[in-house]
C-alpha cells in the first residue's frame, strides 16, 4: 500500500483497517458514537490552524478531517447504509440545487443578498423533504427550537437556544438579572456537595454552564471564543510558573500549591505591566 493523491486510495486504507482478523484491532472495535468526539475534535484542529495561519498544519489537519469522512462512511457501508460514493452524491447533487445561479440559466446572475435568499429558500425545501421522507412515527413535535442543530459545540447551542427562546420574550432584560442566577446556580452546587451525588452536580454544573452563556450573550461576548481566550491565559500563565521553577534547578511536583499561586499571581502582574 503507498501513498496517493486519489481519494480511492484512502478508501481503500480505511477498508483494509477495518478488515475482520487482518484489520487494526483498534479501528475494528469502533462505531458511529464512539469515533463522533473524534470528529468533532478534527474539525475543531483544522480551526485552530486556520486562526494560527498555518497552512502547512491546515493541510495536514483537512487530511485529519477527510478521514473522519472516510471512517463513517465506511461503517455505514458495512451495515449496507451507503458508501462514500453516496456522500459525495448527495453534496454535489445539494451544491447544484442550491447555486441555480451558477449552474441553471433560469434565474440568471444575482446580487450576494438574493444569493443568501435563494440559498435559505432551497435549504427550507430540502428539509421539508427530508420530513416527508421520514415515517409519521418519527415525525417530532414541531418545536421553535427544532431548527437549532444538534450536532454544534455545546457552548455554541446553549447560545444559540438562547437566542432562539428570547425571539419569543422568554429572556432578562437585565445582565444583572443572568449575574443573579448564576449565583444561584452556583449555590445550588454548593448545596449539592453535601450530597455528593456524581449525577446530580453534572446537572448542577450543566445549570451553571448554561447561565454563564447566557451572561455572555447578553453583555455581547460569544461564549466559545471567551473560553479559546481563558484558555491561551492559562496556558501562558502556567508557562510562567513552569520556567520560574526550571530557573530555581526545581520541578513542578517540587513545589507547593502556595508556590505555583504566588507565581501565578506573578505572572498575572508581568502581563498587566506589559500592558496586554
Amino acid at each position: 500500500m503507498t501513498p496517493s493523491r486519489d481519494i480511492s486510495r484512502l478508501i481503500e486504507i480505511m477498508a483494509a483497517l477495518r478488515t475482520p482478523v487482518t484489520g487494526c484491532p483498534w479501528d475494528l472495535e469502533q462505531n458511529f458514537a464512539t469515533i463522533a468526539p473524534y470528529t468533532i475534535e478534527e474539525a475543531y484542529e483544522v480551526v485552530d490552524a486556520i486562526t494560527r495561519g498555518d497552512l502547512d498544519d491546515l493541510r495536514e489537519e483537512l487530511g485529519d478531517l477527510l478521514l473522519q469522512v472516510v471512517f463513517h462512511a465506511r461503517m455505514a457501508e458495512e451495515q449496507n447504509a451507503f458508501a462514500f460514493g453516496d456522500v459525495v452524491e448527495a453534496i454535489t447533487r445539494k451544491m447544484i440545487r442550491r447555486h441555480p445561479h451558477v449552474f441553471a440559466d433560469k434565474d440568471g446572475n444575482l446580487a450576494p443578498a438574493h444569493v443568501k435568499e435563494v440559498w435559505d429558500r432551497i435549504k427550507a425545501e430540502e428539509k421539508a423533504e427530508r420530513a416527508a421522507r421520514r415515517p409519521p412515527e418519527e415525525v417530532a413535535h414541531k418545536s421553535l427550537l427544532s431548527g437549532v442543530k444538534a450536532g454544534q459545540p455545546a457552548l455554541t447551542r446553549a447560545m444559540e437556544l438562547q437566542r432562539k427562546a428570547s425571539t419569543v420574550g422568554f429572556d432578562w432584560n437585565d445582565p444583572r438579572a443572568v449575574l443573579k442566577k448564576i449565583r444561584e446556580e452556583a449555590d445550588e452546587i454548593e448545596a449539592a456537595l453535601d450530597g455528593a451525588d456524581a449525577d446530580e452536580l453534572a446537572e448542577e454544573t450543566g445549570d451553571l454552564l448554561f447561565a454563564v452563556v447566557n451572561l455572555a450573550r447578553h453583555v455581547g461576548a460569544d461564549p466559545e471564543t471567551a473560553l479559546r481566550g481563558t484558555n491561551a491565559k492559562f496556558e501562558r500563565r502556567f508557562a510562567y510558573i513552569e520556567r520560574a521553577l526550571e530557573a530555581k534547578g526545581r520541578a513542578l511536583g517540587e513545589a507547593s500549591l502556595e508556590e505555583m499561586d504566588a507565581l501565578w499571581n506573578e505572572a498575572k502582574g508581568a502581563r498587566s505591566a506589559d500592558g496586554a
